[in-house]
């Protein structure tokens, strides 16, 4: 069913009830309407409703080996030269200003500024082979937030609302949680706004970092809260047996969400980094890497499947040395203790965690000493939840200009994505018109990259 496009979960400020509209409520003061009705039979009874009980020829979604995701994007396009591969022993206007640190995978580099995530490279699998057309920013980001190449007619949903849509909520937590807000392309799309991201809205990195909807707000009594929680049998008798439009499934689903979380210590908690010991913060670094990082594994403990989080940008036209210099070390830091807690949590083989990016630079270092957009090659991690430890795939050319061996496309990386996930790539949702919308265009998954 399409939806207007105003109506975007977590998104546009003119629908009427939307956590952007500042003189209305915080999403806690409402989230009452969630009373009556389960999460599980909530998201249930709006697929019904969505028409989504015609036969799909793909196996039905059970959870796979990647119980969780953490996906964290680079914006602005990291480049492949001066993180994960290295053209040191190409000439100097390809090879760049950098130096390099060797890894735990033998006979590998790393960019001299990433010695701790070199350090935990047995732990990974990168894919330094990754290749697209898409050298425009928006383009590039719903390329590797949808792992579907855009099209003038439709706008593709994230994976995050896909894994949201497939297996719903548990622990009384949202499926889908972005930090420190939707990235790009990581929306709804052709989707029901139920199955959106729940936004953070500050930076978990910040000192006055604050869940906006994790409580009452400002001025918001006991009295009126149950007002507003009544609502939800006003709403029940006016559309039971009916077709929900999307704009009030959607609702129905955010506040029902929120009611859960604002009535569930345990999923409150969650969100408090300030639950986490000293040296742990200290560890992951007190920065927006390392709160960001820190919220996205506590998160993911807790029961949230998938969080997208940003940091940093890396849109490095001109001095890409010093640029680098500033962004580098704390992503470093912030990674390679996430990898490490986790593994250390036993949770890494069932959580996949990934760095993205639109796409990388150019080959030759320009006239500013930066480098311009470049998607025909391009590095990503993926580490955890069904992948190799310690394992490059693929290779870049000698000038880092194209893939050399093993060139792996955006759809490909996709298809691995949703077969560690236990979502079959074949698999077709009700799109508009409740047309079957596949998730994946004839992607191939990267099986000598698997466990």
């Amino acid at each position: 069913m399409k939806k207007p496009a105003s109506y975007q979960f977590c998104g546009g400020t003119d629908h009427p009830f939307s956590p952007n509209r500042r003189d209305f409520l915080s999403v806690g003061a409402l989230s009452g309407l969630g009373l009556g009705m389960t999460l599980g039979e909530l998201l249930t009874s709006e697929a019904h409703a969505a028409g989504e009980d015609w036969k799909d020829v793909a196996k039905p979604s059970k959870p796979g080996k990647a119980k969780n995701i953490i996906q964290i994007h680079l914006p602005g396009g990291s480049a492949h030269q001066e993180t994960f591969d290295p053209k040191y022993l190409a000439p100097q206007e390809y090879r760049g200003p950098l130096g390099t640190v060797d890894t735990t995978i033998p006979g590998e580099k790393f960019s001299q500024y990433f010695p701790q995530m070199a350090k935990v490279a047995n732990k990974m699998t990168v894919i330094r082979s990754l290749t697209h057309s898409e050298a425009a920013h928006a383009r590039g980001t719903h390329n590797m937030m949808t792992g579907i190449r855009p099209s003038p007619a439709v706008v593709f949903p994230g994976m995050g609302c896909v894994v949201s849509h497939e297996f719903g909520p548990r622990n009384n937590l949202p499926p889908y949680v972005a930090i420190p807000s939707q990235t790009g392309n990581g929306g709804t799309g052709w989707m029901s706004s139920a199955y959106g991201p729940f936004s953070l809205g500050s930076d978990p990195g910040s000192s006055s970092f604050n869940v906006r909807d994790l409580a009452l707000a400002k001025g918001i009594d006991a009295q009126r809260f149950e007002k507003r929680r009544s609502m939800r049998s006003i709403v029940d008798a006016h559309f039971s047996g009916l077709e929900k439009a999307d704009a009030l499934a959607g609702m129905d689903a955010f506040y029902s969400r929120a009611y859960a979380m604002v009535s569930a210590p345990k999923a409150r908690d969650a969100f408090d980094l300030n639950k986490e010991p000293a040296k742990v913060r200290d560890r992951y670094g007190r920065t927006s890497a390392g709160g960001r990082f820190l919220m996205a594994r506590r998160l993911v403990e807790a029961g949230v499947r998938m969080v997208t989080t940003t940091y940093g940008g890396w849109d490095m036209h001109g001095n890409i040395a010093g640029s680098i210099k500033r962004q580098a070390p704390s992503l470093d830091q912030a990674f390679a203790a996430l990898i490490s807690d986790l593994d250390e949590r036993g949770m890494l083989d069932e959580t996949l965690v990934m760095i993205t990016s639109e796409f990388s630079r150019t080959p030759k270092i320009n006239t500013s000493a930066g480098r311009d957009h470049w998607p025909k090659v391009m590095s990503v991690v993926m580490a955890g939840g069904g992948m190799k430890r310690g394992y490059i795939h693929g290779t870049s050319d000698p000038t880092g200009s194209e893939p050399d061996e093993n060139p792996v496309g955006v759809p490909d990386w996709a298809a691995t994505v949703w077969t560690l996930m236990g979502i079959d790539p074949q698999r077709r949702l009700a799109g508009p018109g409740n047309r079957p919308m596949p998730i994946n265009y004839d992607g191939e998954v990267i099986k000598d990259a698997l466990a």
